[in-house]
């Protein structure tokens, strides 16, 4: 959390929580109303002071203001760094994966050291190298092969997502 944030915290410690005002999508975009947040100091600001109430819902500390956020899938969505590592959308390094599944649509979550996240979907394609076994059969079995441990590919249905891992889609 910047410094900033933490001293308008101390400064007005009862602002008003406010919802259904972001939202990020599942390429890892801050969007509002008006569309998708272009601003890279903005984006950085958000990304910084991104973080989870105890009860799962995600939200970005805009001074002493809690600006929940919905999430159109995941509250971390996975990029490509390189051919073999993963970021989120925040920036973070992703060190270690340890799970994996595919939802009913194709998409790929994994569980890592930030929580559950979604695979950018225009990684997928470059990503499916560390992938063995028939993607096209859903009773076959898949695995993937990741910084050096090989891991079974469950299924998943997204509705059972937020629940399972813990975290609230919309918050109110």
């Amino acid at each position: 959390m910047d410094e900033a944030v933490r001293l308008a915290l101390a400064k007005w410690p009862d602002v008003p929580s406010c919802t259904g005002w972001l939202r990020l999508s599942r390429r890892g975009e801050w969007c509002v109303p008006e569309g998708p947040i272009r601003h890279p100091g903005l984006r950085g600001f958000i990304n910084r002071n991104f973080e989870a109430t105890a009860d799962g819902r995600w939200f970005f500390q805009n001074g002493p203001q809690q600006v929940f956020v919905d999430l159109d899938y995941t509250p971390t969505i996975l990029h490509l760094a390189a051919p073999d590592s993963l970021e989120t959308h925040t920036g973070q390094p992703v060190t270690a994966v340890s799970g994996a599944w595919f939802d009913e649509e194709g998409s790929l979550l994994l569980a890592s050291e930030h929580g559950i996240g979604l695979l950018d979907d225009r990684d997928l394609a470059a990503f499916c190298a560390h992938l063995d076994g028939d993607l096209e059969s859903a009773d076959a079995p898949i695995s993937l092969a990741w910084a050096g441990q090989t891991l079974p590919v469950g299924r998943i249905r997204q509705a059972e997502v937020a629940s399972r891992f813990g975290f609230v889609a919309e918050p109110t």
